[in-house]
């Protein structure tokens, strides 16, 4: 079902709350947040679309876990400085997100002026989706748009609450979240191929349930793969192996052979004594591991080999590391593979949010994919096919 966009809703000179998602990592320090200010960069388009048509644009995000209770060092103001830089105007950051004393700066707002509200999981209201809180939320405002695909898969009161309570649409960056997965899931161009990496099977189950039937080309890496190795007997080392998904690595390799679908695992590793940055490392052949060693990163060869392969195909989804990509030693497999799918002519790229999205703006590799989705679990359960509470509460186009 098609949801209502921005351009559907009547904003010319109205007070507009956007939920954002700005929950950046602050606690790298405030000078770190230029650094890391994708989330803001993705909204800018729907800010300016409301600032083009007079409106008095109303932000609120949450930042970090702060368990219902003010926590200074999760205050959102020097969000709000980056964000006005990079809009180049004021953005004038309130020090709560409800009450009177907001009600009045709302107030004194003029046209074309931008205000951020304070955390919004200070109020306990937030999570438990306290419609009290979402009427708070809604009074402070004539018209509502979620940009915030980050938490769409929340239910809390700024999420599902406010479009009940105000005419509302999507945000700029959520509808193109929502077509471009949506594109890449329903009518991708072929062969469709699904890079999948991480630490664990457990978390990539639904994903591949939902995507099996559909690919040509299914690609491993990451501490995935060690379940994978394993299931087809290989020596695996002291890396962790999930052996209640022995079974289910079986069985989907089983029912990719059946159904034409190219499975793709590493053909060479590069293991360390310790799991952390200060062992010995070398590069071994896949079942070569020593029993007290561990795998982490696909190996050069299996690498180039991914890029190369990957490049022949015509879409791409893409969620998970090929290896412990925080360890700088062990992130060569993801920087081969990302510099092989960013170089390729013709192929559509759509990177799933979270440690994927960071690896690949920490490569300076985010102009050059088709799509780099600003939410880690709810890209995730976009893939997975399930229903997003903050898209499904929104009206029908």
């Amino acid at each position: 079902m098609t949801k209502r966009g921005l351009t559907g809703l009547d904003v010319a000179g109205k007070r507009v709350l956007v939920r954002v998602d700005f929950n950046i990592p602050i606690e790298q320090g405030i000078e770190a947040i230029a650094s890391y200010d994708q989330r803001l960069r993705a909204t800018l388009p729907t800010i300016h679309y409301l600032l083009e048509r007079d409106c008095r644009v109303i932000l609120c995000s949450h930042l970090g876990r702060p368990g219902g209770k003010v926590t200074e060092e999760l205050r959102l103001a020097p969000v709000g400085d980056r964000l006005g830089f990079l809009l180049d105007r004021p953005v004038k950051s309130l020090d709560d997100c409800a009450g009177p004393g907001v009600a009045t700066a709302v107030a004194d707002m003029a046209p074309g002026d931008v205000v951020l509200l304070e955390n919004l999981r200070f109020h306990p209201g937030e999570e438990k989706n306290d419609p009290q809180f979402s009427r708070d939320l809604a009074a402070l405002a004539d018209r509502f748009v979620m940009d915030a695909f980050a938490v769409a898969h929340r239910a809390h009161a700024s999420t599902v609450g406010l479009p009940k309570l105000l005419p509302s649409a999507m945000g700029l960056l959520v509808q193109r979240e929502v077509e471009s997965m949506g594109r890449a899931l329903e009518s991708p161009e072929r062969p469709l191929a699904a890079l999948l990496g991480g630490a664990k099977v457990s978390d990539k189950i639904l994903v591949l349930e939902n995507l099996l039937d559909k690919l040509d080309h299914i690609f491993i890496g990451g501490g995935m793969c060690v379940t994978f190795l394993k299931a087809l007997g290989a020596n695996t080392g002291a890396s962790s192996v999930e052996t209640d998904r022995l079974d289910f690595a079986k069985e989907l390799m089983e029912r990719a052979e059946q159904r034409n679908i190219q499975v793709h695992l590493p053909g060479d590793l590069v293991i360390s004594d310790r799991f952390g940055d200060d062992g010995e490392v070398k590069t071994v052949a896949s079942g070569q591991v020593p029993d007290d060693w561990f795998i982490m990163d696909v190996g050069d060869a299996t690498a180039k080999q991914f890029a190369r392969e990957l490049a022949a195909c015509r879409t791409i989804i893409w969620n998970g590391p090929m290896g412990v990509f925080e360890i700088p030693r062990f992130s060569q497999g993801t920087r081969v593979v990302a510099q092989g799918i960013a170089g390729a002519e013709g192929v559509t790229t759509v990177v799933g949010g979270g440690s994927t999205a960071e690896a690949v703006e920490e490569m300076g590799l985010m102009d050059r994919m088709t799509h780099v989705s600003t939410g880690g679990g709810a890209s995730l359960e976009f893939l997975e096919g399930k229903e997003l509470p903050g898209i499904a509460a929104l009206p029908d186009a």
